[in-house]
């Protein structure tokens, strides 16, 4: 890694060296906190996790080469370069905040509260046409997945394009502090950690803290639907570019032919000119990530058959809206993840699919003290979508299971909407039969915490 001597890590960290001098002008190969990731040459960073200590593997990485080890504390008896520090996951900032300012490619920043993912693909889908993209890997958006990102960009990349997800108030500034974003995407703003966050306002408070360390020639790129982000009419100085359905977007999409769970084909506009294309992901929202990618792409110069080419090459990653066709279901995972604006988004592409339709629902984390609220307009929602079944699993979801009883009274539909304390319960209940009949779309979405994977491998192997 160009320019990371350990002289230069432990300045950046300000931690205390101890080991060779002759070793101090050495450049690291690469850093990592994954003692199975570690290689010769390697700095290994020893943190502190709820399950596992890397401080109890220094001298297993050692023995593997490992050139150097930050941590708090060295082991008695183990001999090597140390960088020895008060915080090892503040040293990971600080040096990934180093390496950054070394970097000379474009950086670009992308988050909201849904489709932060989804747009990461389609963005880095489309500029792969033309460049060498570094792109975050899974879910590694938050601070210690964007500093372990930023440290993974070697001099054959050219541009890298990072997720950056947050709950909390700061701490997007500490993101954008190590990113430094020369582009800055804003997916929407929506219903999520408002436990912490508070309101909407607070959301978008929170998720514009990535402007503070935005390259001051930086462009920021808006989803123009979103009420709330169409109002950010100038960001240091420059005017915010925009995408979305509307024509009023500097980049927008029509004549839109639904494909059912397949996808959309449309024309997209781009104010130069415009081009037909197919997304193969459903739902509206996934167009506007292809417009968001379309934006991007033109910012950095891809023509309209690149930009096609890119949009139609993205495919689905697990978890999110991923179509998995079985013996006897069509699945659809989404259980990455789910807040209010999210699920919405999820029983309006069930509802684009084919035969009977059921949902099973999760509850959504961190909304606060109008949590109950929510999960009732989801469950009224998902009887108003008139899909054939609606099942309701986990503790908040009983208060989506009220909301989809109450909307079914109300409009005397034929949706049949049933709860489950547990997903353990619900899987009993798959056992004996008849709950989800064979030939039918599951829609299978909840927070992460609630382990809905499990659900989709359970309905996999029925």
């Amino acid at each position: 890694m160009k320019h990371m001597t350990l002289e230069h890590i432990a300045q950046a960290c300000g931690g205390l060296f101890r080991g060779a001098d002759e070793e101090r002008e050495r450049e690291v190969a690469g850093i990592v906190l994954d003692s199975r990731r570690v290689e010769s040459g390697f700095c290994f960073i020893a943190t502190r996790g709820e399950r596992v200590d890397g401080h109890d593997f220094i001298g297993q990485v050692l023995q593997k080469g490992a050139l150097c080890v930050i941590c708090e504390r060295v082991p008695e008896g183990v001999s090597g370069n140390f960088i020895i520090v008060k915080d090892s996951l503040q040293a990971l900032q600080d040096v990934a905040a180093y390496y950054r300012k070394t970097l000379q490619i474009p950086v670009i920043g992308i988050t909201g509260s849904v489709g932060k993912t989804s747009t990461k693909e389609f963005i880095a889908g489309v500029l792969s046409r033309k460049f060498r993209v570094l792109r975050t890997e899974g879910n590694y958006n938050n601070e210690i997945g964007v500093p372990l990102t930023l440290l993974q960009i070697r001099p054959e990349h050219e541009i890298a394009v990072v997720e950056m997800g947050i709950n909390h108030f700061g701490e997007m500034r500490r993101l954008s502090r190590m990113a430094r974003p020369d582009v800055c995407v804003l997916t929407n703003i929506g219903e999520c950690h408002l436990e912490f966050l508070g309101s909407r306002e607070g959301v978008l408070r929170a998720k514009s803290e990535i402007f503070e360390y935005m390259q001051e020639y930086g462009m920021v790129y808006l989803n123009g639907d979103d009420d709330m982000l169409r109002n950010i009419e100038r960001v240091k100085n420059r005017r915010p570019v925009t995408f979305g359905m509307k024509r009023r977007n500097d980049y927008y999409a029509d004549e839109v032919v639904p494909h059912g769970l397949s996808g959309s084909s449309m024309t997209i506009h781009t104010g130069t000119g415009s081009f037909r294309v197919s997304v193969n992901l459903p739902g509206e929202h996934m167009i506007r990530n292809a417009l968001a990618a379309t934006a991007i792409g033109s910012q950095f110069g891809l023509t309209e058959a690149e930009l096609k080419e890119g949009i139609e090459a993205v495919m689905p990653v697990d978890g999110r809206s991923n179509i998995i066709k079985t013996e006897h279901f069509t699945l659809i995972d989404d259980c990455y993840n789910a807040n209010p604006v999210s699920m919405r988004s999820a029983l309006d592409m069930l509802a684009q699919a084919e035969g009977r339709t059921v949902a099973i629902l999760g509850d959504m984390g961190e909304l606060g003290e109008k949590e109950a609220k929510y999960h009732k307009e989801v469950g009224a929602y998902a009887v108003q979508k008139n899909i054939t079944g609606l099942i309701c699993v986990g503790s908040l979801s009983r208060f989506m299971y009220q909301g989809g009883c109450k909307a079914k009274a109300k409009s005397l539909s034929n949706t049949f909407v049933q709860y489950y304390e547990t997903k353990e319960a619900l899987m009993a209940g798959m056992k004996r039969g008849g709950l989800v009949p064979n030939g039918v779309t599951v829609l299978v979405k909840a927070s992460h915490s609630m382990g809905f994977s499990q659900i989709i491998e359970f309905l996999k192997s029925t």
